[in-house]
């Protein structure tokens, strides 16, 4: 391959890399780059889980043999199968040394080899391939994992040249991961509540558009459960902030234990003292159940007075759900009567017959300057 050819096959697999939403569609264009590049009929990419002792495979891409999975579920090797992983190239780096790339073949050594590998050749003849490229993933002066590309019996053998490029495409791929990572990472803190560690308002905002647009297309129950924890003004007064802080993140413990009765409920804190749980596609009874546990749960905590907890869900008779925002007026309305009846079980809109008085409380014109009514919670209020 010439020059020109090896830098526009560097330079797609960087714009894949950088065009893909999240690490699993990164780990694909790595990979997919990779073989192409090299000309290759195969190509992995595995991580190396240090404290699991083992190389796990992320993505297998090209001509895959049955076992292959695109993204497996547990493929994984013992590392100690591949000392070049933990030992040769450590001792390597460890040295000043720069890692470099190596070839194996199915009937042993071959360019650019730090050393003999059985279970490599085992695994090639096995497979059908007769040849591999091995670029080691450094990120952060750390080995992170391996690049792996494969040639079928018959095709040209990789050449020395071929480990050099593959070790040129390796800088690429981990330049990516090491970027993917980061954006994900800003990702979740901006999605996530940073003294409790549950998801935060935006969070909660995002997931119930998509929620509220299943709802329409697909008839999917969405329901939504709002709670209002009693007493953290008092514990901040009489016991200092710090005291306040342990209480919202005891109480969060409880929500998110509470949620996980609910598959895929997310646990989030809106601010304050206010919470909430989110569930797509359950019952709604079993949601109200969580809530139900929930309040029980929050009652025995040694600080604050318990929680104010409502549930509003599409499966109850609470009319349409036209946005998001009526869902939240409902499962508000319902919390706020839970608070001003001290109720110790949750309170459900819908459930009290045609004329509701959750539902009305929700659908009324809004009273939000009234002194004895706070205001509802919604994206579009300030």
């Amino acid at each position: 391959m010439g020059e020109d050819r090896r830098l526009a096959a560097v330079v797609a697999l960087a714009q894949g890399m950088a065009a893909a939403h999240g690490s699993r569609e990164a780990w694909r264009a790595a990979a997919a780059g990779a073989r192409r590049a090299l000309g290759g009929s195969f190509a992995a990419l595995s991580r190396w889980e240090r404290e699991l002792g083992r190389l796990r495979v992320l993505v297998n891409v090209g001509e895959r043999v049955e076992g292959e999975e695109e993204f497996p579920d547990d493929e994984s090797y013992p590392v100690h199968r591949f000392a070049e992983i933990t030992e040769f190239l450590h001792e390597r780096w460890a040295g000043g040394g720069e890692p470099g790339a190596w070839v194996e073949t199915a009937e042993g050594p071959a360019a650019g080899r730090p050393g003999y590998c059985h279970q490599r050749v085992v695994a090639l003849r096995r497979r059908g391939r007769g040849c591999c490229v091995v670029a080691p993933l450094v990120l952060h002066g750390r080995a992170w994992g391996e690049l792996y590309v494969a040639r079928p019996v018959g095709a040209p053998v990789f050449e020395r040249a071929d480990a050099d490029f593959a070790t040129v495409l390796a800088a690429v791929v981990a330049a990516g991961i090491a970027q993917t990572e980061r954006l994900e990472e800003a990702r979740r803190l901006a999605y996530t509540d940073p003294l409790t560690g549950l998801a935060n308002r935006r969070a909660v905002d995002a997931r119930l558009d998509e929620a509220i647009e299943r709802h329409h297309r697909d008839g999917v129950a969405v329901s939504l459960v709002v709670c209002d924890l009693n007493g953290l003004k008092r514990v901040n007064d009489t016991r200092g902030h710090a005291a306040g802080d342990r209480l919202l993140e005891r109480f969060g413990s409880v929500l998110s234990v509470c949620g996980a009765m609910v598959p895929g409920a997310l646990a989030a804190r809106l601010g304050g003292d206010e919470f909430c749980l989110l569930a797509v596609g359950p019952p709604a009874d079993d949601v109200v159940k969580a809530a139900d546990e929930l309040c029980r749960r929050a009652a025995e905590l040694e600080l604050g007075d318990g929680v104010a907890c409502g549930v509003a869900s599409t499966e109850d008779p609470i009319g349409p759900v036209g946005d998001a925002r009526r869902l939240f007026r409902l499962a508000d309305a319902a919390q706020y009567r839970a608070k001003a009846e001290r109720a110790a079980r949750p309170v459900v809109a819908g459930r009290e017959g045609p004329d509701d008085p959750v539902v009305r409380l929700a659908d009324e014109p809004s009273r939000e300057t009234d002194g004895e009514r706070r205001r509802f919670r919604g994206r579009h209020s300030p």
